[in-house]
């Protein structure tokens, strides 16, 4: 807490001195954020965790600096959270009283080439809450818990290099630690564990076998993109693993990230007066390629179709169909140990419904996530209200519903919450 304040006088005597000038004005450096008080409760009673969903304060600044040769970008989360089990600082996990979300630098050795070097957020891909080409690690725990939508990204530490020789645009990105997903661990969301076959919380800490070799545990990505008569086109491949551990050593009995190959493309443009995008990919498992190794998942193809427009002035309607087909289904039924398993073809369809009212300083949201194959469902429904330029008033909900225990959404119900924030922005 006292670093916290520190930091904040420090800042605010930089950002207003004596001088005519300002400091950071003289520097060249713009500085800005937001102040972000925001809390949840559970609907629904559980003895799986010791804790509420969320209570927590965050203050995010962002300083930058444009300069000739190089910018630099700055953005980092004080935060305080009477909930958090762990309050060590961890750059991987996000835990402790500073999230580092960017501290990079940008520049361009060249008029055909941009260089990002350092902690960034990288998102690719065309789907709406759904990624498949994006192998960039996501926070879900914080998205489940009722933060701001923007924490679903977490942040990568890389080296993005970009080209642009005329014929394309390519990105290259390399990653000489495996940046993991956030991934739901149990100390606030109750998940289904398939090797305990039973839904767990804080007392069942799994133990995970990490990543943690550099330059050996490396990640690459790359993209081709290009814009074809109005229609956005792009190529990816990544070569790196599972992001979350999705695997296990049958010996330790740790969790584990298996080797993952990833082949895909997408396409985006204008159709009948809106907006449609298709994408397609194949997850290679690399440590199981005859799909017979139980404690490894199996290949993928996926794919995602959707389509968005206006269907009156000031309200958007957005639609998304995903599926998912496992490779190899009969060795991974003959090899299946005893349990419960996983179908074939798994899909879902996806809506969006945004409506802007009071000049548009009013908004109203609601996605809707609903599996036939899982017969699942997740409601996301939002009010966002501008009480000024800098005061911003949000309410919002996650709603899990499901048959079963064990289906992804399903497995989630305990975990249902309300949640509300009030945010300063400056």
């Amino acid at each position: 807490m006292m670093r916290r304040l520190l930091a904040c006088l420090v800042l605010s005597l930089l950002a207003a001195t004596a001088d005519d000038e300002p400091l950071l004005d003289r520097l060249g450096i713009n500085l800005h954020g937001f102040a972000d008080v925001r809390g949840g409760v559970r609907t629904s009673g559980t003895n799986l965790v010791d804790t509420g969903s969320l209570l927590e304060g965050r203050l995010q600044l962002e300083a930058n600096r444009a300069g000739d040769l190089v910018t630099l970008q700055l953005r980092a989360d004080f935060v305080y959270d009477p909930l958090a089990k762990d309050h060590n600082f961890d750059l991987r996990t996000g835990t402790g009283e500073i999230d580092l979300r960017e501290a990079y630098a940008l520049f361009s050795p060249f008029d055909f080439m941009d260089v990002k070097l350092g902690r960034q957020i990288l998102t690719w891909g065309t789907g709406d809450l759904v990624f498949l080409n994006d192998l960039f690690p996501k926070d879900w725990q914080a998205f489940f818990l009722g933060r701001d939508q923007e924490y679903l990204k977490a942040p990568s530490d890389a080296l993005l290099v970009s080209l642009f020789p005329g014929f394309a645009n390519i990105d290259l990105v390399f990653v000489p630690l495996f940046n993991p997903d956030r991934y739901v661990r149990g100390e606030r969301l109750v998940f289904w564990h398939p090797g305990m076959q039973r839904l767990i919380g804080t007392d069942d800490a799994i133990a995970v076998e990490g990543r943690n070799d550099w330059f050996q545990d490396v990640e690459l990505a790359l993209r081709v993109s290009r814009n074809v008569g109005g229609v956005e086109l792009a190529a990816y491949g990544y070569s790196g693993f599972w992001k979350s551990p999705e695997g296990m050593d049958p010996v330790s009995g740790r969790a584990t990230f298996p080797r993952l190959n990833v082949w895909g493309a997408s396409a985006r443009g204008a159709l009948a007066g809106g907006i449609a995008n298709t994408e397609v990919a194949y997850y290679d498992s690399r440590d199981d390629q005859n799909g017979d190794d139980p404690f490894v998942p199996n290949s993928q193809w996926r794919l995602l179709l959707g389509y968005e427009r206006e269907l009156a002035r000031d309200l958007t309607f957005a639609t998304q169909y995903y599926a998912e087909w496992m490779q190899d289904y009969a060795a991974y039924r003959r090899t299946l140990p005893a349990g419960i398993a996983r179908d074939e073809l798994r899909h879902y369809v996806t809506v969006r419904l945004t409506r802007l009212l009071m000049n548009q300083n009013l908004i109203l949201s609601l996605f809707v996530r609903y599996s036939p194959s899982d017969d699942d469902a997740y409601l996301r429904p939002t009010v966002t209200y501008k009480l000024s330029d800098a005061w911003t008033l949000t309410t919002g909900a996650n709603v899990f519903l499901g048959r079963q225990d064990y289906t992804f959404l399903g497995q989630f119900q305990k975990n249902t919450n309300l949640y509300a924030a009030l945010r300063y922005s400056f």
